[in-house]
C-alpha cells in the first residue's frame, strides 16, 4: 500500500512539475544537444504536428534578422516551443517569448488560429564566418493542464543560416568616366579575393554578378542604383554559399542595354 502511494505521489509530482515547466517555457528540448523533446507529453514525436522556421538563410556578420517559428496540427488549442542555436544570439522580440539558458521559448502557451500558431524572434549573427544552425521543437496541446499523450509534439527540420562577410565597396568617384567600362579584375589569377572595377557615365540601376563556367550565378556583388562614376568591389571566393574550386569564373556588368562580361581565374 505504501509503495502504491509512493508511486502515485511521484507520478503526480512529475505531472505537476511538467505542467508548470511547460506553462512557463521549456529549454533543452531541441536536437542541438540531443534533446529528447517534449516527452512529458508523449515519448515520441509525431508527423501530425509540423514545426518549421521561416527567415533568411544568409545573414551578414553582426547583423540582426527577423525569423518566425510555426506549429501546425495536433490538438491545436495552445502551443509552446523551444529554439536553440550554436553560434549566434537569439532574442525575444515581444512579451510572448523569453530566453532561458540562452535558448528561446514561450513564457505562456499561445492559442492556435486556424490550426496554426507562430512566434517572432530575432537572430543576431556572430562576428565570424560560419554555417550556423537553428534547432526547434514545438508542442501542440489541448490545454487541459495535464501533460499526456493526447498532446503532440515534433522537431523542426534544422534551419541552416550562412553568416557571410559584408561586401566591401569603394564608392568614391575616382574620375568622371566618358564611357561604360568593365575593367579586368586584379589580381588575376587570384586566391581568395580579387578587386573588380567598373565605370558608368550616368545614374541608374547597376548589377555586377559572378557566374561559374556552367553559367550558374554564384554571387551578387552589386544590385542597386548608382551615380555616374568609377567603382571597385571585392569578390572573395570564401564568402559564397558553396565552396569554389580552382577554375575559370565570369563576372558580368549590366546597366540598361549595356552588358559586358570578363573572365577571371581562381587558383587554390
Amino acid at each position: 500500500m505504501k509503495t502504491n502511494l509512493l508511486l502515485l505521489s511521484v507520478f503526480v509530482t512529475i505531472i505537476i512539475y511538467a505542467n508548470i515547466n511547460y506553462q512557463h517555457g521549456i529549454n533543452g528540448m531541441t536536437l542541438r544537444d540531443g534533446g529528447t523533446g517534449c516527452i512529458c507529453h508523449d515519448l515520441d514525436p509525431t508527423d501530425s504536428v509540423m514545426v518549421w522556421i521561416e527567415g533568411p538563410d544568409t545573414v551578414y556578420l553582426n547583423d540582426t534578422a527577423d525569423y518566425k517559428i510555426y506549429i501546425s496540427g495536433g490538438p491545436a488549442v495552445v502551443g509552446g516551443f523551444n529554439v536553440a542555436t550554436y553560434f549566434s544570439i537569439i532574442d525575444a522580440t515581444d512579451t510572448l517569448t523569453q530566453i532561458l539558458s540562452d535558448e528561446l521559448t514561450h513564457n505562456r502557451p499561445k492559442q492556435f488560429l486556424n490550426d496554426t500558431v507562430f512566434w517572432d524572434f530575432s537572430y543576431i549573427a556572430p562576428d565570424s564566418l560560419v554555417a550556423d544552425t537553428l534547432y526547434a521543437t514545438g508542442n501542440s496541446t489541448n490545454n487541459d493542464s495535464i501533460p499526456t499523450s493526447i498532446d503532440q509534439w515534433n522537431h523542426a527540420q534544422n534551419f541552416v543560416v550562412h553568416v557571410l562577410d559584408k561586401p566591401v565597396f569603394v564608392n568614391d568617384i575616382i574620375f568622371q568616366p566618358d564611357e561604360f567600362v568593365l575593367h579586368q579584375n586584379y589580381p588575376n589569377p587570384f586566391n581568395p579575393s580579387t578587386m573588380i572595377a567598373f565605370s558608368i557615365i550616368e545614374s541608374g540601376l547597376v548589377s555586377l554578378l559572378v557566374y561559374d563556367a556552367l553559367g550558374n550565378q554564384i554571387s551578387t556583388l552589386v544590385d542597386e542604383h548608382k551615380s555616374a562614376g568609377t567603382y571597385e568591389v571585392e569578390f572573395n571566393s570564401e564568402f559564397t554559399l558553396k565552396d569554389l574550386a580552382s577554375g575559370v569564373y565570369f563576372y558580368q556588368l549590366k546597366f540598361g542595354s549595356f552588358v559586358q562580361s570578363k573572365k577571371m581565374l581562381l587558383i587554390k
